[in-house]
């Protein structure tokens, strides 16, 4: 089985594979910058190294406040802005079972980055899709890189990513991070979602249902109401609906509208930090 990676056409709005713009690469100086990436996916699907690519590092580390679980953060230009990116800790859900899922989920539920990064391991697709799917239930601003595509070619495997971002309703950038091949289109993707250029329209399979819908809108305006400050509401409304004892137990202890506010504050604070010293 031959592999096909097809060309981008002039109509579609993914920037072309061949597009092999090189990041400014700033290591650990954040600063002045404008958007904030969050890189997601499951263990061992090449994250640190697009984590370096972008941002030159070796992944340097440090901790998550409060927790012994390693943090790597860096930075890059691209198109005349500056991307601050946070490397999350690889995680196979969202739902919080574990510390790293604690932290990934945290990150994106509740920092709310301008642009989630779902690396996802071409060769694997499927045992990836969990975690996408969960994403995109989060947030509307997301790209999916499928890295490791010279491992698929080398095992005669095709993915087609023309048809998965149609079906998705986010970018689909396929990429090999270990050769540089379709950096280029990740970054651009990036971009275009940060400034708003393309607009995500995920396809949100759990909540297809008509019945689903009107429960999930249901409870989160009812969730609104009694937590004017809480992030997500329809993330949250979802989990409990589907009998999420952990969410429900941080949902009225407070836990979680108190995780909105603190993270909320973090970002303007680094924003406004950021900007005072470009």
């Amino acid at each position: 089985m031959s592999t096909h990676i097809p060309q981008q056409c002039e109509t579609c709005p993914v920037s072309p594979v061949n597009r092999d713009t090189a990041p400014a690469r700033h290591g650990l100086d954040a600063s002045g910058s404008l958007f904030v990436i969050a890189l997601a996916g499951n263990p061992n699907v090449g994250k640190s190294t697009v984590f370096n690519s972008l941002t030159g590092l070796r992944q340097h580390t440090g901790n998550w406040p409060g927790k012994t679980v390693t943090r790597a953060e860096g930075s890059y230009s691209y198109g005349g802005k500056r991307y601050k990116v946070i490397d999350l800790p690889g995680t196979y859900s969202l739902l919080s079972t574990s510390t790293d899922e604690e932290i990934a989920r945290d990150c994106i539920l509740f920092g709310r980055p301008d642009v989630t990064v779902v690396i996802a391991d071409a060769t694997r697709l499927e045992r990836n899709m969990n975690l996408v799917l969960q994403v995109l239930e989060i947030t509307d601003r997301a790209v999916l890189a499928l890295n490791l595509m010279d491992e698929a070619r080398r095992h005669g495997i095709t993915v087609d990513d023309r048809t998965l971002m149609k079906e998705l309703g986010i970018p689909v950038v396929p990429l090999s991070a270990r050769t540089g091949e379709g950096l280029g289109s990740l970054l651009q993707s990036i971009q275009d979602v940060a400034s708003g250029q393309f607009v995500c329209k995920p396809k949100r399979v759990w909540t297809q249902s008509g019945k689903l819908k009107k429960a999930v809108d249901q409870l989160s305006s009812q969730l609104r109401s009694a937590y004017p400050n809480l992030a997500n509401v329809r993330w949250v409304a979802i989990r409990l609906l589907e009998g999420d004892q952990r969410i429900a137990e941080a949902v009225r202890s407070g836990e979680l509208e108190r995780l909105s506010i603190n993270h909320t504050q973090t970002v303007r604070k680094e924003k406004t930090r950021n900007h005072v010293v470009a």
